[in-house]
């Protein structure tokens, strides 16, 4: 039969082709003999890669913890994270370093007084204070761009040294209207030396009591816008009383009476001129 030589011949061929890749396993810088198959080799990699233009960076001690960027000149990422911490403090920012308090508590006031619950609504009282604060403090920020921004923007100082060129001029603005009194109290509670000048006052003092002096002018500006829709009350409540008129609650003929007074004289007007006039 012809199966069995074919068969002994195709264990011939796979038993050389075992033998001869046992092999070049076993020495694989031999030479190839003539006639035989190409191999490819390939060549061990350098454990280093140059790379050309990029500067080179010393070898750090096992104990040496590097920041990039922390000396002067242009510091990308130290600028990112200052961007990002004052975009967090933005909201506390607004309150404290801002006449933002004063407005707000005025026109809280001014809805009280006038018997509304709702009108104008919150969001309307915090925009058109946000928008008269912007208004005051336009050229404290175009002091701060020009004294700080730009010459951190331009690499000629550093983050800190712009939050501190930038702290100038917030606290000449909150010295102007802070009190002595709010300041002495204060001082008095930090254990901190008496200044010999205003501007000796560090933000640790100064920051609090502008807040505080803010709040008390507030109050007292809201006590005053209060006295005459008062009156307008108490002088409604006492005729709906003497002419019997007992079950018709005082709030729904004086509540109309203060809106026509406060549309006749221009109220909005008048306010927003006194607050405006009491930065000056």
């Amino acid at each position: 039969m012809k199966i069995i030589p074919n068969l002994g011949r195709t264990l011939l061929v796979i038993t050389m082709l075992i033998t001869a890749g046992s092999a070049f396993a076993a020495d694989p810088a031999q030479p190839a003999t003539p006639g035989a198959a190409p191999t490819l080799t390939s060549s061990p990699l350098p454990d280093t890669i140059p790379l050309t233009g990029v500067p080179s960076v010393p070898a750090l001690s096992p104990n040496e913890i590097r920041i990039t960027g922390l000396g002067g000149g242009n510091s990308v990422p130290w600028t990112i994270i200052v961007l990002l911490t004052f975009l967090t403090l933005i909201p506390s920012l607004l309150l404290c370093l801002t006449p933002f308090a004063r407005l707000l508590v005025v026109f809280h006031f001014l809805r009280q007084a006038l018997g509304l619950q709702t009108t104008p609504t919150n969001q309307t009282l915090i925009g058109l204070a946000l928008v008269l604060t912007f208004f005051l403090m336009q050229p404290v920020g175009a002091t701060i761009y020009q004294t700080s921004v730009l010459p951190m923007q331009s690499g000629r100082i550093t983050a800190m040294q712009a939050v501190e060129r930038g702290a100038e001029p917030v606290r000449h603005f909150m010295l102007h209207y802070v009190r002595e009194k709010d300041v002495a109290l204060f001082v008095e509670l930090s254990k901190e030396p008496r200044p010999r000048d205003p501007s000796d006052l560090s933000m640790r003092v100064l920051v609090p009591a502008y807040i505080v002096s803010e709040l008390s002018t507030g109050f007292q500006i809201g006590t005053v816008l209060f006295l005459p829709f008062m009156v307008i009350d108490m002088v409604v409540a006492s005729i709906s009383t003497s002419v019997g008129m007992l079950q018709l609650p005082p709030v729904v003929i004086s509540t109309p009476l203060k809106l026509l007074l406060f549309v006749m004289v221009d109220g909005w007007n008048l306010l927003i001129g006194s607050l405006m006039k009491s930065f000056s």
